[in-house]
């Protein structure tokens, strides 16, 4: 037999694919660096040391939720009631303080009642079969209407300092949420890709059935997945209650649809079975990026609202296409 040898035109061919995956697997990475760069030179204090800070800062709720997000949309599901659990646990946490003015029975107050509300859709969704959207839009609302019953419709002030301490307290010169969200990446990142957790989130979202036939618990790693979610939804809030120093039952509105953005743009699949928490994290702050940008040159609160609609539109198409890609490959 003549062994067949590899011209230099073979290694050409077998490098172009591998060119174009890499481009297309950092494509929004390298987007984010060259628009970085832009608004460094050209949008003036962009790249000074306060708003650098004050982007990360901006972006620290929605980068938490969006890394167990990730998890959900992996797995094949969704949940839009994270923006409704934000203000509950704000407004409850609020509230167990005023009534016993204990820091800790105020956080674990509030974080009980996220992993319930999370626990609470995973059962649905997963035991009873009710569909996503349907599951997490009824929660949106019942846990809204908490919001507002228990606080009366009002904020309910905080002045403890131990509280305030979680949005104000700073570490290294960098403010504590910022290390909160750092570490939610680190850990999440970790569960995703180095443990069983992870790989078998991703083989639900790429086929239930066969994970099921694996060996997977397949209901009960849902369960799972939204137990996270609302408890680290619920962490979100009770900083943002801290930063704001009262628990407002109308924040976080439209929040759930800036965590699906940026998780969409980070290379997470609607349909399920990928996702990279680095790309989250671009996604992340694309979108934080955008709206400060937009804050900097002062434009209307209006035309704020067109944008984050055009990239989640954008986000969509990203992802429908990198489907198809994926198909014809």
């Amino acid at each position: 037999m003549t062994a067949i040898s590899k011209t230099p035109l073979d290694h050409a061919t077998m490098k172009k694919p591998l060119n174009r995956a890499w481009l297309t697997e950092h494509s929004m990475t390298l987007g984010y660096a060259v628009l970085f760069l832009v608004l460094a030179v050209s949008v003036e204090n962009f790249f000074s040391a306060a708003n650098i800070v004050g982007l990360m800062l901006s972006v620290a709720q929605i980068g938490m939720v969006a890394c167990t997000m990730m998890l959900c949309l992996a797995s094949r599901d969704f949940d839009l009631s994270v923006g409704s659990t934000i203000a509950f646990a704000g407004v409850l946490g609020a509230i167990i303080l005023e009534h016993t003015q204990s820091v800790t029975l105020a956080v674990g107050g509030g974080l009980l009642a996220g992993a319930l509300i999370g626990a609470g859709n995973g059962v649905l969704i997963a035991y009873l079969k009710v569909n996503a959207l349907i599951a997490t839009l009824a929660t949106m609302l019942m846990v809204r209407g908490l919001a507002f019953i228990v606080s009366q419709g009002q904020a309910v002030g905080i002045a403890d300092e131990g509280f305030i301490a979680f949005g104000d307290a700073r570490i290294l010169g960098l403010p504590l949420p910022i290390w909160v969200t750092g570490a939610c990446f680190l850990v999440f990142g970790v569960l995703l890709n180095h443990t069983v957790f992870g790989r078998n989130t991703l083989a639900i979202g790429g086929n239930p059935e066969a994970a099921r036939l694996a060996g997977v618990k397949v209901e009960k790693l849902r369960v799972w997945i939204f137990l996270l979610q609302g408890l680290v939804t619920a962490l979100a809030g009770l900083i943002l209650a801290s930063r704001i120093t009262s628990g407002q039952p109308n924040s976080a509105t439209g929040f759930e649809l800036d965590v699906i953005s940026a998780c969409v743009l980070g290379g997470v699949s609607l349909q399920g079975g990928k996702a990279r928490i680095f790309g989250v994290l671009i996604g992340v702050l694309i979108m934080g990026t955008v709206e400060n940008v937009m804050n900097l040159m002062n434009v209307d609160a209006f035309y704020q609202y067109l944008m984050r609609g055009l990239i989640l539109l954008a986000a969509v198409l990203l992802d429908q296409l990198k489907a198809r890609g994926s198909k014809h490959g």
